[in-house]
């Protein structure tokens, strides 16, 4: 599980993954994986608790991930969140293997960044069959966002109860205004299909302000 993290190494994690999603669309400069004694010898450190064994095992085997990925390329995910989603099974992987058992490590692994990408896709295929409650459905008189699950749920709401849920819907987009920067607030926006707007994707937001998709 992801709680056997250290905060400070998951973070340090996290740098490395950034920077090998960078190299995704067209190269090669993945983390060169361990060599045969260096793996040995951080599963070794690794048995007895070590984290810093564990986050140089997760990093030098990112490029699997990236190699597993590509099989589920024709899908409809994007890549990198493909790469997220494959190393979210990686560390998984790290942190239940059993050295005794005698199993390789890659193979290991490999079956659960594979699990993890496919439990992703099979749910996103469900819910691509269900109507979404949060959906916009179009604004109030007062030019609130009205969602479906409002809809549904007004005859069993009191009018003072849903005088408090506009308000803090109100709320929440002055707050939206206030604290996020006008670059932030635009990309929440855009993603998210607030202010009635309709949802778009890392790459269509990337195209239209100029910045890669990892960092959208």
């Amino acid at each position: 599980m992801l709680s056997s993290l250290s905060i400070a190494g998951f973070w340090s994690f996290l740098s490395s993954a950034v920077f090998m999603v960078g190299y995704i669309s067209g190269s090669n400069l993945f983390p060169e994986p361990l060599s045969a004694e260096e793996e040995k010898q951080c599963l070794e450190k690794l048995k007895q608790g070590d984290d810093d064994a564990r986050n140089l095992l997760i990093e030098r085997n990112l490029r699997l991930v990236a190699h597993v990925a590509k099989k589920y390329s024709t899908s409809n995910v994007e890549q990198d969140d493909l790469i997220s989603i494959g190393t979210i099974g990686l560390i998984k992987g790290i942190n239940s293997f059993d050295v005794d058992k005698g199993s390789r490590l890659s193979t290991y692994v490999s079956r659960c960044i594979d699990n993890e990408i496919l439990m992703h896709l099979r749910a996103t295929k469900k819910l691509g069959a269900e109507v979404a409650l949060n959906e916009p459905i179009g604004k109030d008189k007062d030019d609130n966002i009205v969602t479906l699950q409002e809809v549904l749920e007004t005859n069993e709401k009191s009018v003072e109860e849903i005088i408090d849920l506009k308000m803090k819907v109100k709320k929440l987009y002055e707050k939206v205004k206030t604290v996020l920067k006008d670059r932030e607030k635009m990309i929440i926006e855009l993603r998210f299909g607030l202010n009635g707007k309709k949802p778009k994707t890392q790459n269509e937001i990337a195209q239209m302000i100029g910045i890669s998709r990892s960092y959208v």
